[in-house]
């Protein structure tokens, strides 16, 4: 009885004290952004490789821009370091996520590189995942062309302080900067869903993710410049200057350090798997043929997204208006698919129109989140009723043919749609909350036929038996599973290769009234 009465009396006295060290720690705040404002660099005809070597080809196709698909992980990669290499004015950079993977300071090294040529470098990266990556950070940010800024920073540096800011903060906190975005010259674009990370460009022995970006050139750069350009100046980009310090030798030994670790024996190997590529074959070899049009444009949410702002500027409306516009085909790829009550009614609403909806999502088995497969599976049954093709990628799927997959399980991270073989979009959109109503995002919109077409085959690739089941509903209106990749088609009752835990905390997720932060 005592015990207990001790824990009564300590309870609210931990309360306190935790609510306090919060306050105490988390009222240290930063400085606002007291960067100095920059914007793009003016183009010139042909100041750089990349000026020179764009210049006929601009001529060639007035208003047009150049866009290539980028579907393999290793030509992703390729794409960014080539565009580094040749780069002779300015690199801006902008990521959710840039992982301290071989992959990640490969491209930090490429960025270190440029700088050393005397590129201007801006990199901008959200905070949520840049935890115990300072020093590192702080190392790039100490050269003297490279500014590296913050977006929405923990003001509290160390873990304990983060975890108390977290709790304390956790509304404003909760709003991400998602964008992905690698623009040299301001000529060349890669806009997607890839981060910067081994898993992303197929040098994870675990899991590869299936992925796709668009390398633009030309006019549409431009347009990712200037949302860079409101980003980079926006209050919610904090230089991290401002956020802590290091002394100047032990920034020089660990930048050295990266630089010698992206020159070792395991960069050589995947370097040489990135010069075997297509792309890099293709462009050295001079036959790289990308697509020109005038219908591509580079869309985003405002740099700071509140609930007190005006929705229609949020990217959300002109997709959804987009989507609800199709007349025969809506196709999309959403590796987080929680459409919600009112995706629901669009998505069901366009097949009783009779258009053909189709949907493809992570399998429990290939998703990374389970509370954002309950959400996703609370709706499932509901579109599967009403005439939705939904497809669940395959963790153990392999394609037969591609040379440079290597994880050992496939996860879906490609988020896109094609709309009535004509229009379509890529970027770093998913079909949830999140997306939706917390954090920024950043895309291409395209209206033209051929980049269309080459999307719906993206899309029939993905949905395929060889790399996804078919969700259907038996004659008895259960749930169920088509594995056609068997030479016998087989046909399964529960969610394919879960096992009983991953189930269970599908289940559990279920319960949580949490679908808003999905």
């Amino acid at each position: 009885m005592r015990r207990v009465s001790y824990r009564l009396v300590l309870a609210p006295v931990f309360l306190i004290a935790l609510v306090g060290g919060a306050l105490l720690l988390t009222n240290r705040l930063a400085p606002q952004a007291t960067g100095v404002p920059s914007h793009a660099l003016p183009l010139q005809p042909a100041q750089t490789g990349i000026d020179r070597e764009l210049s006929p080809l601009l001529a060639a196709h007035p208003g047009k821009t150049g866009a290539i698909f980028l579907t393999d992980g290793v030509d992703a990669f390729a794409a960014r370091a080539l565009s580094a290499r040749k780069a002779g004015r300015s690199l801006d950079l902008q990521y959710f996520i840039w992982h301290n993977d071989l992959t990640g300071r490969l491209l930090a090294s490429e960025a270190h590189d440029a700088a050393e040529r005397g590129v201007r470098v801006r990199i901008l990266l959200d905070d949520m995942n840049a935890s115990g990556l300072d020093p590192h950070l702080l190392a790039l940010d100490a050269h003297p062309n490279i500014e590296l800024r913050l977006y929405n920073p923990f003001r509290n540096r160390e873990s304990v302080g983060r975890a108390f800011e977290l709790m304390r903060r956790m509304v404003s906190m909760n709003h991400r900067m998602h964008n992905k975005a690698w623009i040299a010259d301001g000529r060349v674009a890669i806009v997607g869903g890839r981060n910067i990370g081994e898993q992303y460009f197929s040098a994870d022995a675990e899991v590869n993710f299936r992925d796709l970006d668009l390398l633009l050139l030309g006019p549409a750069a431009q347009q990712a410049t200037a949302i860079f350009d409101a980003y980079w100046n926006s209050t919610a980009a904090v230089p991290i200057s401002t956020l802590g310090a290091g002394k100047p030798e032990a920034l020089r030994a660990l930048l050295a350090k990266v630089i010698r670790d992206a020159r070792g024996e395991g960069a050589r190997r995947y370097l040489d798997r990135v010069a075997d590529s297509q792309l890099a074959r293709d462009y050295y070899g001079n036959v790289l043929h990308p697509h020109w049009s005038a219908g591509i444009q580079i869309v985003a949410d405002p740099p700071v997204k509140g609930a007190s702002d005006n929705r229609a500027e949020w990217l959300v409306g002109r997709l959804t208006s987009r989507i609800s516009a199709a007349r025969s085909e809506v196709y999309v790829i959403s590796p987080y698919f929680v459409p919600g009550e009112d995706g629901t009614a669009m998505l069901s609403a366009l097949t009783k129109r009779g258009a053909r909806v189709g949907v493809v999502t992570n399998s429990l088995a290939a998703t990374d989140v389970y509370a954002v497969h309950a959400g996703y599976a609370a709706y499932r049954g509901r579109l599967v009723g009403h005439g939705v093709d939904i497809h669940e990628l395959r963790a153990s799927a392999r394609e037969r043919t591609a040379k440079t997959l290597v994880g050992k399980r496939a996860s879906l991270h490609t988020k896109a749609f094609v709309l009535d073989g004509e229009r379509g979009f890529v970027g770093s959109f998913n079909v949830d909350p999140r997306s939706k109503n917390l954090n920024t995002e950043m895309g291409v919109l395209f209206d033209d036929p051929v980049m269309a077409s080459q999307l719906r085959d993206e899309y029939l690739r993905l949905s395929g038996s060889d790399l996804s089941y078919r969700v259907y509903r038996d004659k008895q209106g259960d749930l169920r599973w088509l594995d056609g990749a068997q030479p016998t088609q087989r046909v399964l009752d529960r969610e394919p290769d879960a096992g009983l835990w991953r189930r269970a905390l599908v289940r559990i997720s279920s319960w949580l009234p949490i679908e808003s932060q999905l």
